[in-house]
């Protein structure tokens, strides 16, 4: 059974950066893309990221381009979100999932970690 693990959340300032990491457990992480959703309270779940199995096609949500970044260590079954310049806007509970095949509809990710809280507030 695929699962995943989301850690790095916390609060921060504006203007401050968090990274969040997803580790991947129960089959190698490189036979999948990996999302980053986010739902904030009130809101629909929006994707922010996802990276395909390789890491060569990224997709970034408009609201995070030149913000976000992905990257994946296939070797360590680790996705990361490296985010900066975080603004309130940013504040929602944020999830890694799987899926086998390239897309950033989370419709059609499978696999769901638990989440981790980005709190972004001065």
């Amino acid at each position: 059974q695929l699962q995943l693990v989301e850690s790095g959340g916390g609060l921060v300032q504006p203007g401050g950066s968090l990274r969040l990491s997803c580790v991947v457990s129960g089959f190698r992480a490189d036979y999948y893309a990996i999302g980053w959703f986010r739902q904030a309270p009130g809101k629909e779940r929006e994707g922010v990221s996802c990276i395909a199995s390789t890491g060569v096609t990224i997709y970034y949500a408009d609201s995070v381009k030149g913000r976000f970044t992905s990257s994946r260590d296939n070797a360590g079954n680790t996705v990361y979100l490296q985010m900066n310049s975080l603004n309130p806007e940013d504040t929602a509970l944020y999830y890694c999932a799987a899926r086998d095949s390239w897309a950033c509809s989370a419709s059609g990710y499978a696999y769901w970690g638990q989440g981790t809280q980005v709190t972004v507030s001065s």
